[in-house]
């Protein structure tokens, strides 16, 4: 399940990530004058969320990261926004990516930088044009419905996503090993419910009625679907990223055993193609309502599962098992509290992952209103924790001699 690092990898990863400049982008999209210069020589330690994501002994603390950590919470993202109000912008655009992206690790130093982008930037690559409401969100003028519309979809066009590419290398360069730059991808079925729907949608009466209605339609759909995401997550690898997110953000709307037929076997799919291509690249999977699913989780052949705030942390963990590394999940409503509070929370789900093969998160995105020194105190604690003071006894057991 944990893919080891060796010299041969690693020497390929840089070969590939070297190799893989992009060409110049549209023009609708700003650009530098130039890529910054990659250099050859990997770091001799990975950063800390890699090491932890494989679930290596040893590590001194559980790496921290938050999911939407660039974005509306931050007053440097409202008045950036302010300048560039459109979302479709502000994603993709080189620059403003790479500025947005850049704003959390300037400001709160995690263990992660994630990529600012969104889950639907690669449909247009596709043949999925999309625009975003400030009302409805994203919409979808044709949905996909009919095998004909299935058909007409194209293999994916990374030429039409070289700002992904381009911001990756930016970033790989100006975090400079001091932090994991993560690349992200929405699930196949996640993906198809704005596709079928035609935007956001609380029922999911269209693709539920595919199941039954239309189910060679949807399959058809489906396998496009983990086909493209499939190389989109390799571009993003070749380009600089160095783990990759699943977000399956609606396969929690789905009955179990529904989500097993019709989410499950095309993330495996992915997963299959990455574990093929790039061994080396920790996956996440994170499912938001995933408290029903953890145990059909765990086979799927990612490297971590992602609890969102609803699921006990030690039930997780027992309920996922050894051999899997897990993230999370630290309710977001808690940065409202008192800070001493938080800290509370923080030590609570810590000890309760235990001292390896955990990645500190929350189980949801940061709200809107979280107040920024609540973010900077959840840093700063987890920075604080050492798993020797916190497991004393239990590190100390390890590592007694068996008889």
């Amino acid at each position: 399940m944990m893919s080891p690092t060796t010299t041969a990898t690693a020497t390929a990863t840089a070969a590939a990530f070297l190799s893989a400049a992009p060409a110049s982008s549209s023009s609708t999209h700003r650009r530098r004058s130039r890529l910054p210069a990659i250099s050859a020589s990997l770091p001799s330690e990975e950063p800390l969320l890699i090491r932890a994501a494989r679930g290596e002994d040893g590590l001194p603390r559980p790496p921290a990261w938050m999911m939407r950590q660039a974005g509306r919470y931050m007053a440097s993202y409202q008045a950036l926004s302010k300048r560039h109000p459109s979302f479709r912008e502000r994603s993709e655009t080189t620059d403003l990516i790479v500025e947005i992206t850049l704003q959390p690790w300037h400001a709160f130093a995690p263990d992660g930088v994630i990529l600012f982008s969104d889950i639907l930037t690669p449909l247009p690559a596709i043949g999925v044009p999309f625009d975003i409401s400030e009302s409805k969100g994203p919409v979808i003028q044709s949905p996909v419905r009919t095998e004909e519309q299935v058909r007409e979809l194209v293999p994916i066009d990374l030429d039409k996503l070289q700002f992904v590419g381009e911001s990756l290398k930016i970033l790989r360069s100006e975090i400079d090993g001091k932090a994991a730059l993560l690349g992200f991808v929405g699930a196949p079925w996640t993906i198809a419910t704005y596709v079928v729907e035609g935007g956001m949608t609380n029922t999911y009466t269209n693709i539920k009625r595919m199941c039954h209605t239309a189910p060679n339609v949807l399959r058809g759909l489906l396998s496009h679907l983990a086909e493209a995401i499939s190389d989109y997550i390799i571009y993003q690898v070749n380009s600089g990223a160095q783990c990759i997110q699943i977000f399956d953000s609606w396969g929690g709307q789905l009955p179990p055993h529904v989500w097993e037929q019709w989410s499950k076997p095309y993330i495996r799919q992915i997963v299959a193609k990455i574990k093929t291509e790039c061994p080396h690249i920790p996956l996440v999977l994170y499912i938001n309502g995933n408290g029903g699913l953890l145990e059909r989780m765990k086979d799927i052949g990612v490297d971590v599962i992602g609890l969102d705030w609803t699921v006990d942390m030690a039930d997780g963990r027992r309920r996922i098992g050894d051999g899997i590394s897990v993230q999370g999940n630290v309710d977001p409503a808690y940065l409202f509290s008192p800070l001493p509070v938080l800290t509370d929370e923080i030590h609570r789900v810590v000890k309760s992952a235990g001292p390896k093969g955990h990645i500190l998160n929350l189980g949801h995105g940061v709200l809107q209103q979280t107040p920024e020194e609540a973010v900077a105190h959840f840093f700063d604690v987890t920075r604080s924790l050492r798993y020797d003071t916190l497991f004393q006894g239990q590190l100390t057991e390890e590592l007694q001699p068996v008889a």
